[in-house]
């Protein structure tokens, strides 16, 4: 008979559990219920309490072409950061598994950058990238105006993907680099034996068996880049030039911290979170469908 551990003091067992249950209900359930109520009502412009509109602020939002372009930037930033991250990881990963010259240090340089934190990295490019003091600008002087994030917001839009990309690279690099040492290796020797150059097994061999991997990347990457990519745009552009690199998260910042408008921007964060669940839905229902774990 299978023995089952069991706590004979419930008095203990609560007071285990107790400080984890209070910080996800501080930082969780606490938060959470607060947009909900302020996402469906208004502030008095004097003061006073809050006074309940219903969904007008979600239709006042709906209504918005500055929003909708706050929300097909985003969606273009997750799609370009995304592709270049993962593609980006897959490519040093097959490298180091490998095990080329220097595999081991360079193992070690593609996993450092995730532990950077995101305004650090902002900050970082912001200055690599300046038009007038970076590396930039020396290729300015041959073409003027080729490079200016301040003023054009492609080139801005690119800074951004390229901070976040650099950022969850290693991040992905990680994952892709246990999913290939996972593979038997007598399978690729193999396969090796029979003539199958380097891109004829990883299309053949590695692919295929890394396809779990890459749906579990797909789904941490299009929600990291939708929710957690604040700190670089803050850093970087500030949600500029013209609202280029306006993301919805970032609206969200400067709607609710900048123009005060604590009801719009709790509306927004149930959009964006709706918009992050309806995402991840259709990559479980439709995308996990092309993914084989045997």
């Amino acid at each position: 008979m299978e023995k089952r551990a069991a706590f004979s003091d419930l008095r203990l067992a609560g007071a285990l559990i107790a400080p984890q249950l209070l910080l996800v209900f501080v930082f969780f359930y606490w938060p959470a219920a607060q947009a909900v109520y302020w996402a469906f009502t208004t502030q008095p412009p004097f003061g006073g309490s809050n006074e309940w509109v219903g969904f007008q602020n979600f239709e006042q939002i709906f209504t918005d072409r500055v929003y909708w372009n706050s929300v097909g930037v985003s969606f273009l930033f997750a799609g370009l950061s995304t592709a270049l991250s993962v593609g980006m990881a897959l490519l040093f990963a097959l490298f180091v598994d490998r095990r080329l010259t220097g595999y081991r240090v360079h193992r070690f340089i593609y996993f450092w950058p995730y532990a950077v934190a995101a305004p650090a990295v902002g900050l970082a490019f912001r200055f690599i990238f300046a038009p007038e003091a970076g590396f930039v600008s020396a290729v300015n002087q041959w073409v003027p105006g080729l490079w200016n994030p301040a003023l054009d917001g492609k080139d801005a839009l690119a800074l951004i993907v390229l901070a976040n990309s650099w950022k969850m690279v290693a991040y992905n690099f990680i994952f892709f680099l246990a999913a290939l040492q996972s593979i038997p290796r007598p399978l690729i020797e193999a396969a090796a034996m029979d003539g199958a150059g380097v891109l004829r097994r990883a299309r053949d061999i590695q692919f295929p068996l890394l396809a779990p991997t890459f749906f579990f990347l797909l789904v941490i990457n299009v929600t990291e880049s939708f929710v957690d990519s604040f700190g670089i745009v803050d850093i970087t552009t500030g949600g500029g030039p013209a609202r280029a690199t306006d993301l919805m998260v970032y609206k969200i910042y400067s709607d609710g911290f900048k123009g005060l408008d604590y009801s719009m921007a709790a509306a927004q964060s149930i959009v964006l979170m709706g918009v992050v669940i309806v995402l991840t839905f259709i990559q479980f229902r439709y995308v996990e469908r092309r993914v084989h774990y045997s």
